[in-house]
């Protein structure tokens, strides 16, 4: 059974960076793919960004492309999630993902274990 936390979270000002972590145990991490969501308060849970097994494919969203990169460290077992040019509208609780099939993909229904999530607040 895989276990993911994340961490990094924190409040920051607009325009500023954080860098998320997210480290998997219990199984093995770096043969599968990895995906970042946020769900703001009264909000469903939307895609970030994905990352396959060997970092060949990445996947963003619209609303943070350019701004966001995801990356992973499978020696460390970790997917990482630098945020840059952050806005008040990044605010959310932001959660890793693993998908035993290695796809890429935006869809929540598509991973299998999730984290409990780590508070990204970003003030005006």
């Amino acid at each position: 059974q895989v276990h993911l936390v994340e961490s990094g979270g924190g409040l920051v000002q607009a325009g500023g960076s954080l860098r998320l972590s997210c480290a998997a145990s219990g199984r093995t991490f770096s043969s599968y793919s990895m995906g970042w969501f946020r769900q703001a308060p009264g909000k469903e849970r939307e895609f970030v960004a994905a990352i396959s097994w060997d970092a060949s494919n990445i996947y963003y969203a619209d609303s943070v492309k350019g701004r966001f990169t995801i990356s992973r460290g499978n020696a460390k077992n970790t997917v990482y999630l630098q945020m840059n040019s952050l806005k008040p509208e990044d605010t959310a609780v932001y959660f890793c993902a693993v998908d035993w099939a290695n796809r890429v993909v935006d869809d929540t229904r598509q991973y299998h274990v999730w984290g409990q999530g780590t508070q990204v607040t970003v003030s005006t």
